[in-house]
């Protein structure tokens, strides 16, 4: 599926469920943010991901911080490196953001764990870490 189907299928709720993975949330957050400053682009995002989740009865798995988190980390890696302006080199460069753990560098399982942290955007609670083996916070 090409990127624009990919998000009109995303934001008219028509694309199937299980074709919303962690790495389609990854290519979700980079389309937006192609197209648009990082407020815009996380302001999409949310609305995405939300209106998706009600689409399915599952209101409740919107995550406010791991979202931001994946956008900032995202943003970050497009402005490192602009020559990675297409879908494909983009994920092929930054293969560390779909393996689920990138987060737990910054925050603890408790950080993530708290309810606050669903509803705002909470600042991490660690110092970087290089890697945290075993620990999983893919977007839900």
């Amino acid at each position: 599926m090409n990127d624009q189907d990919f998000l009109a299928a995303l934001e008219d709720c028509t694309l199937p469920p299980a074709d919303f993975s962690h790495a389609a949330h990854i290519r979700a957050g980079f389309l937006y943010l192609r197209h648009g400053d990082f407020a815009e682009a996380l302001g999409a995002m949310r609305r995405a991901i939300k209106t998706f989740a009600a689409s399915i009865g599952k209101e409740g798995l919107y995550h406010e911080t791991i979202t931001v988190a994946f956008m900032t980390l995202i943003n970050e890696r497009m402005a490192a490196d602009p020559s990675l302006s297409d879908w494909p080199a983009f994920a092929a460069r930054n293969g560390d953001l779909f393996a689920g753990d990138i987060l737990c560098r910054f925050y603890s399982r408790e950080r993530l764990e708290d309810p606050l942290a669903r509803r705002v955007f909470l600042l991490p609670d660690r110092a970087p870490q290089t890697s945290c083996p075993g620990t999983s916070y893919a977007a839900a």
